[in-house]
């Protein structure tokens, strides 16, 4: 007499059988070539930075590619100045004053409101062009 098979014998053996076709499925797919598609390529002007062709191919390689727009894992813009260049000039960006310091002081000069110098300097200009 045959021996009955358990509800488990029974599982294993589909499941084998399934990963087995699977398998089949997937070796038969890497096997055969990839067949893709050309990407159009983007028509773009080629500009002449410089006399030396070579240089000229490298740098118009770069503007086409873009990756170097987003060093840094994003784009960079003004707001992310100061990583790019450092604090100093960052703050600069930023509209944050910049202390500047003559011997751990302030120099008196910096500390002088000029606005009022300048609105003179313009009135007399204005009067001096005849406006």
């Amino acid at each position: 007499m045959k021996k009955k098979k358990t509800t488990k014998q029974i599982f294993r053996q589909i499941v084998r059988e399934e990963v087995a076709m699977a398998i089949k499925e997937v070796i038969t797919e890497l096997k055969q070539p990839i067949e893709s598609q050309p990407q159009p390529k983007k028509i773009i002007e080629k500009k002449s930075f410089t006399n030396n062709s070579v240089l000229n191919d490298v740098l118009n390689e770069t503007a086409q590619d873009g990756e170097w727009k987003t060093l840094g894992g994003s784009e960079f813009t003004s707001d992310r100045m100061n990583e790019l260049i450092g604090r100093q000039y960052g703050d600069m960006v930023t509209n944050q004053s910049p202390t500047i310091s003559v011997d751990g002081q302030t120099p008196d000069f910096l500390k002088k409101d000029y606005r009022e110098v300048l609105k003179k300097s313009q009135e007399k200009s204005k009067i001096k062009n005849g406006r």
